[in-house]
């Protein structure tokens, strides 16, 4: 009886476990990020207003929505949106391509390791047979995201912070990739490292 609670409690133990686990998703975004402060470093409380590019104007709904991911980012390393005294101006730009099969197509695969059986069918005086060929691949949509986060100081009208950050995959909930690109475009802020970084970020699923 007490080995049978043991491994009843081990059970309940792995199953809580695995829930946490497939609870989130990882983002891995490619990070390059560039600065030039004519003063000092913006810290906290920095004010900035969004800045648009006539494009932009055009698509204000979804820009807007954009711009309401990039303010909580921009929050959570300090910098406050106060249009009316804003030291900084924020521009953030986003392009997404849609590519119709996953790069595993190129491999043969399903995308899990395993060749996809395809079907045929062949006719003849004696009716159609049904059979398996290779490859045959189903796939879901791949996207690839680019994001552009610029900033520039209205007091001298120059440029100087710069962030692009790249990710790929299959995820199709845009919202949250933006969300983590975002996060992973602004690591480091207002200092970050020099050269290409990978970072990744947890969301929820």
């Amino acid at each position: 009886m007490k080995r049978l609670l043991a491994v009843i409690f081990s059970v309940a133990v792995m199953s809580l476990f695995m829930a946490g686990c497939t609870s989130l998703r990882r983002v891995d975004s490619d990070v390059s990020a560039f600065y030039h402060w004519n003063a000092a470093p913006p810290g906290p409380g920095t004010t900035y207003r969004f800045e648009r590019l006539p494009s932009q104007q055009l698509i204000g709904a979804k820009q807007e929505t954009l711009e309401n991911l990039t303010l909580s980012a921009l929050a959570k390393v300090g910098l406050a949106l106060e249009p009316a005294v804003a030291r900084l101006s924020v521009q953030v730009t986003v392009s997404t391509q849609v590519v119709e099969s996953s790069p595993y197509d190129s491999l043969g695969h399903d995308g899990f390791g395993f060749a996809t059986p395809g079907i045929f069918l062949g006719g003849g005086s004696r009716g159609a047979s049904l059979g398996l060929s290779f490859p045959m691949r189903f796939s879901e949509p791949y996207y690839r995201r680019e994001l552009t986060l610029l900033m520039r100081d209205l007091g001298t009208g120059q440029i100087v912070f710069e962030t692009h950050a790249v990710s790929d995959g299959m995820q199709y909930d845009t919202l949250t990739v933006l969300s983590a690109m975002l996060d992973a475009a602004l690591r480091g802020f207002p200092q970050p490292p020099a050269g290409l970084r990978r970072i990744p970020v947890e969301t929820p699923r």
